[in-house]
């Protein structure tokens, strides 16, 4: 059983940055490849970024290129998403996610483990 949680998140003015960290434990963090998802209010849940379990490869949704990195410590059992020239649209709750493979899916349904989630808000 994976446990992960999240920190980071807060409050930020449009086009400012924030570093959300996934904190994991309880297995072999490099079993997984880990994701983030996020989910605004009245929405659904929606796929931002991955990366595999070695870090060798990432993707990201359209919506957050150029402006989001995603890059994991496999020492330290933890992943990172970079989010830099926030915008209002992107305010809701973060997830990080684990899927036990190599290359990590963009597929919500897909994945096993989930964070309690961090809230970030972007004020305009």
């Amino acid at each position: 059983q994976v446990q992960l949680v999240e920190s980071g998140g807060g409050l930020v003015q449009a086009g400012g940055s924030l570093r959300l960290s996934c904190a994991a434990s309880g297995g072999t963090f490099s079993d997984y490849a880990m994701g983030w998802f996020r989910q605004a209010p009245g929405k659904e849940r929606e796929f931002v970024a991955a990366i595999s379990w070695n870090g060798g490869n990432s993707n990201y949704a359209d919506s957050v290129k150029g402006r989001f990195t995603i890059s994991r410590e496999n020492a330290k059992n933890t992943v990172y998403l970079q989010m830099n020239s926030l915008r209002p649209e992107d305010t809701a709750v973060y997830y990080c996610a684990a899927y036990r493979g190599r290359y990590a899916p963009s597929r919500t349904y897909m994945y096993s483990y989930w964070g309690q989630g961090t809230q970030v808000t972007v004020s305009s």
